[in-house]
Parts: C-alpha cells; structure tokens; sequence
C-alpha cells in the first residue's frame, strides 16, 4: 500500500516513535492521521486528530475503530518498560503491566481494526516490537518477554490477516534516541530514521523492519551456534 492518502492510526502519538509516525505520514502525504494517547491534550502536532486511548481498554479500543472507520494503516507504538528482572521482587507486577501494553495492546487494536482494514481494502498494521524480542537482558528479562510475546502476535496476525488481504509489519530496533532509552549511554537510532523505513516497509510489502546494525547482527545470530538467544548477557 502507499502512504499518500493513506488514513493512519497510531498508539502512543504524544512523544517519541509515535511523535515521529506521525510527521513521517503527514510528510508523505497521508489522507489524514489519527494520533492517539491516554491524554489527547498532550498531542500538540499540528494536522492530526486527537484520539483519547488506553490500548489496554478493549472498550476504548472498538470505540476507536467505530469513530474511525476509514483507517487503512494502524500503527501498534504504545509501549511501556519497567525496568525488572525476572527474579526481581517487584517481577510479576512489572511483567504484567509490560504485557498489558505491549503485547494485549497491540492484539487488542488489532482485533478491533481488523474489520475496518478488511472494509477499506485490506491495508496493514504496524507492530513496534524491540531487538529485546530475541535476546534478553537481565535488567528488562520482563520487557524482553512482552515483546516476545508480541512477536509471536504479529506472526499469527500476519497469517489470519493475510486472507483479508492485511499486511503486517514488525518493526526490530535497538536503543532510539527516545525518552525510554535516555539513561542509555551510547549511539542511538533516530526515531525520525525508524519512521521513514517503516513506512518504506510498508510501501514495499515488507514482513519486518530492521531497523539498526545491531538489530541485523542479532537476528543474523539466530544461525550462530550457540544461538544469540542463548548466549548469556
């Protein structure tokens, strides 16, 4: 599909990634922009609209997609990260709040856009995974186990969708030059960058974005032996 006249809906559009979506469609031309967040006062861009969401809300969710029906590419940003190990005291809290944001909240809008991109001709869904979907640190192990999680979501997405004609993107990056990672000393990606080769991706029909050299080294390690995952960090 093609980002000009496109109509794109994107999760957690106030700051960041999200922030960088949403100039990136405007930029090449998108019909109109849904940027969405718990707050909506906190979106300031100029030429989008504003959509109050909690895309841990199955409510709020089918809300959305009911007021806005002409989507043709949902972008899955929203994310969260509490920074626990598995072993951690605070583990279980943590791990569920990750997954609640990023791994139900992706499978959450998709379920309820489904049928507005299957009505509108198909068009895709965008899903923000990590270069932590495959590997694990000891600081984030709860983190990296919600976008594993959402791994395997896009993967089964990408096979139920396909019929209706929906692709589906999983977008791989390492450390973005993001509030998220700002106590991260070191290179970091751009968001602006990020943004341009999703939709590139999108443009092209590509199953998955990746997006940094790290995140090419590491899935390029799945070959390795012993395999990156298993490598102890």
């Amino acid at each position: 599909m093609q980002i000009k006249d496109a109509v794109v809906f994107i999760t957690g559009a106030n700051r960041g990634l999200g922030l960088a979506y949403a100039k990136a469609a405007l930029a090449a031309g998108a019909k109109k922009v849904y940027a969405a967040a718990r707050d909506p006062k906190s979106i300031t861009l100029e030429g989008v609209v504003p959509v109050a969401l909690d895309v841990t809300q199955p409510a709020q969710a089918a809300a959305a997609a009911q007021a806005c029906g002409d989507v043709t590419l949902l972008i899955n940003n929203a994310g969260i990260s509490r920074g626990s190990g598995l072993l951690a005291p605070d583990a279980l809290e943590a791990a569920r709040a990750e997954l609640e944001t990023n791994f139900f909240g992706p499978w959450i809008l998709s379920r309820a856009f489904a049928p507005v991109l299957a009505k509108n001709g198909g068009g895709a869904i965008v899903n923000v995974l990590s270069v932590l979907s495959w590997i694990s640190f000891p600081s984030v192990a709860t983190y990296c186990t919600s976008k594993s999680a959402a791994w395997s979501l896009s993967n089964g997405l990408r096979n139920e969708l396909g019929a209706q004609g929906t692709q589906v993107v999983s977008v791989h990056v390492a450390y973005m030059d993001t509030d998220m990672a700002s106590h991260v000393p070191g290179d970091k990606t751009s968001p602006d960058d990020v943004a341009r080769q999703t939709l590139a991706a999108v443009e092209q029909g590509a199953p998955e974005v990746l997006a940094d050299a790290v995140t090419r080294q590491v899935k390029q390690g799945f070959v390795a032996d012993p395999p990156a995952y298993a490598a102890a960090r």
